[in-house]
């Protein structure tokens, strides 16, 4: 996959009404400050067109970033052009917000989750150093209840020894609840390590 363009194109705040896009929508759910920012920026070939911040919980809006890609067909020369959205839902489980507002954050996610008409797959961010929290099992069974299997990408790969990954990502599985048929993909925003995987995976979707 070869990204041509790419540009925040819709911000969808508590109040707002849900655009009808004629777009596939990739999602991307996870708890403040585990790199959904660094990912999308990562997948779309871009340093900072996703605002990162060292401040969790501060995106409170839904941002729907539009990407212009090229596919390949396997080895051959053929390919084709494909317009999409990497939708970045907010945060959650960020403790100094108030209860209130994380409830409000919960809704526009529910919401989005039930009647875009437009979404392929979720992709669930964890933190691969650490055993998943409450949120974010909660959060896996939340997009599991509302009609999607999904892909887990456990964030901060390069922070761990590369002895650590097996066993890790067997303790994300078990705890989250995975099958065996349901994809986690370790990724790292500093080494690139797993991009590849999401794109292969994101090109499949787009073409099947």
């Amino acid at each position: 996959m070869i990204i041509k363009n790419a540009s925040l194109d819709i911000v969808c705040g508590i109040t707002s009404r849900l655009p009808e896009t004629a777009l596939p929508e990739f999602a991307f759910a996870g708890k403040s400050n585990v790199g959904k920012s660094s990912l999308i920026n990562a997948l779309i070939s871009r340093k900072s067109l996703a605002r990162t911040s060292s401040e969790p919980g501060k995106t409170q809006t839904i941002n729907f970033y539009k990407v212009e890609c090229r596919l390949r067909a396997g080895e051959t020369s053929e390919s084709w052009d494909r317009e999409m959205y990497y939708v970045d839902l907010p945060g959650y489980g960020y403790a100094k917000v108030s209860r209130q507002e994380r409830d409000k954050w919960g809704v526009m996610i529910e919401k989005y989750l039930n009647q875009s008409k437009q979404l392929l797959d979720v992709f669930l961010l964890v933190d691969i150093r650490h055993e998943p929290t409450a949120n974010d099992r909660q959060m896996f069974q939340w997009i599991a209840a509302n009609g999607y299997r999904p892909v887990v990408i456990a964030t901060k790969l390069d922070k761990i020894n590369r002895s650590q990954v097996a066993g890790q990502v067997k303790l994300l599985r078990k705890e989250l609840g995975m099958g065996k048929e349901d994809l986690l993909i370790p990724f790292s925003a500093q080494t690139k390590d797993g991009r590849e995987q999401i794109w292969d995976y994101v090109q499949k979707r787009l073409t099947s």
